[in-house]
């Protein structure tokens, strides 16, 4: 993994030298044998997470697969040093878990406690969303964000979504014999990229 950063950081020409990365080629003789931080590097990732969590979720053990890639993903999160923001539909409102801080190996303590219930406040998730990437996007414009929604899809009504402008994938959690199939036409809605859980 370190490689692919060091070969990123040997194509800048110029800026804050990578000591770390430059000593491990060896003492350096000359200007050319220096390693620079690319300026990229210093422009932070947020992850932005929505998970439903309503009940609907609990069938075919749907949840529970979910959290299996919450978990990796928070471990990936951690390792690339992004920021996280997670955001939970489930209930009568969507709940706000964290919002940007740096992605922490605690996370996986609020992760063992997720549980399904309640009704479906996605799209409020989603507007509600929507709303916090715009206003950090003003305040952070350099920062890159993605987002992930995981859910089954199974809403009464996906009209009034929100516009995100912001790249992302939905992740479709639906199981069982009679699949309604409306995670991809609300990925569609969305403009995300989408892929069924069982192929991940």
């Amino acid at each position: 993994m370190d490689r692919g950063r060091q070969g990123k950081a040997r194509s800048a020409q110029q800026g804050a030298i990578n000591w770390p990365g430059t000593l491990l080629g060896g003492r350096p003789q000359s200007r050319a044998d220096l390693l620079f931080h690319l300026r990229s590097r210093s422009a932070h990732e947020l992850w932005l997470v929505i998970v439903d969590a309503s009940a609907s979720t609990r069938r075919h053990r749907a949840l529970t697969d979910a959290k299996g890639l919450l978990a990796q993903l928070f471990d990936d999160a951690y390792r690339q040093r992004a920021r996280m923001a997670l955001l939970t539909a489930s209930g009568h409102a969507p709940k706000w878990q964290v919002q940007g801080l740096k992605a922490a190996k605690g996370l996986a303590g609020w992760l063992d406690q997720l549980g399904a219930g309640g009704g479906t406040p996605l799209v409020a998730a989603l507007t509600e969303a929507a709303d916090w990437l715009a206003a950090r996007r003003k305040r952070y414009p350099a920062e890159q964000q993605r987002l992930l929604v995981i859910t089954d899809g199974r809403l009464k009504d996906i009209a009034g979504l929100p516009v995100l402008e912001c790249p992302g994938l939905l992740v479709d959690m639906e199981r069982g014999p009679i699949r309604l199939g409306r995670a991809q036409e609300l990925a569609a809605g969305l403009q995300l990229d989408y892929r069924h859980i069982d192929q991940l």
